[in-house]
């Protein structure tokens, strides 16, 4: 673990060089980083922590601008350190710089408050323009992760209930009897009883008024003015 002198909070209009903290339990890793960028005069590498605790105590004594953290590290991980810094209010951008781009890893990091996301195999000036991208406070993001994301957003949510359900569970909460839903549905009351079991079953509950009520809180029912004419049923 090593140490610089804290200094401002951002470069600023002197164009000082941006402040970087490397978090990776590698110690070749780190060398290897440190070396590359103390080799540019853009950058100073102002600590180097072999876990998140360690990046934490650095984060908070040296103020770099960019933080590189590594997500697999004994003790604190990294995810637990990125989300930590935020809870802080840390002004340091946090560019994870990984191995792993599956979503179990990607979506976590990014939920808990990183800036960017890049793998170890990126190259030297690939790592250099994200490291300034994220110190002006602008998202990147590797291509692999971005592929990733946009494939995440783009695939649609699968269905809680299907739309005969949903009708049959919308009946319910308007209090209809299975007999009236069925004569209302145009099926028999018999497919009405295995559409509530298959409600039941998605929903988690035992029963119509707790169907009812899940409907509600998952918003897949919206209030509406009661019919008077209808009778709720709770068995």
């Amino acid at each position: 673990m090593s140490l610089a002198p804290a200094g401002p909070d951002s470069p600023g209009p002197d164009h000082s060089p941006i402040r970087l903290l490397i978090a990776d339990d590698h110690p070749v890793v780190r060398d290897g980083l440190s070396g590359m960028f103390a080799a540019d005069p853009d950058f100073e590498v102002v600590g180097e922590a072999a876990d998140g605790s360690a990046a934490l105590r650095l984060a908070e004594a040296v103020n770099p601008d960019v933080i590189l953290m590594d997500l697999r590290m004994p003790g604190m991980d990294g995810v637990t350190a990125i989300g930590e810094l935020a809870r802080r209010g840390s002004l340091a951008r946090v560019l994870v710089l990984t191995t792993y781009d599956t979503d179990s890893y990607v979506l976590p990091a990014i939920e808990a408050g990183a800036t960017g996301y890049l793998l170890k195999d990126a190259p030297r000036d690939e790592l250099l323009r994200a490291v300034r991208t994220a110190a002006a406070g602008q998202s990147v993001l590797s291509p692999s992760v971005a592929t990733r994301l946009m494939c995440k957003v783009r695939a649609p949510e699968p269905e809680l209930l299907s739309q005969r359900e949903l009708e049959v569970l919308e009946l319910v909460a308007a209090g209809t009897t299975n007999r009236e839903a069925a004569a209302r549905l145009f099926i028999s009351e018999a497919t009405v009883k295995t559409h509530l079991l298959h409600i039941y079953a998605k929903l988690g509950v035992a029963d119509r008024a707790a169907a009812v009520a899940a409907g509600f809180n998952l918003g897949l029912l919206r209030p509406s003015k009661p019919d008077r004419s209808l009778r709720f049923v709770v068995s």
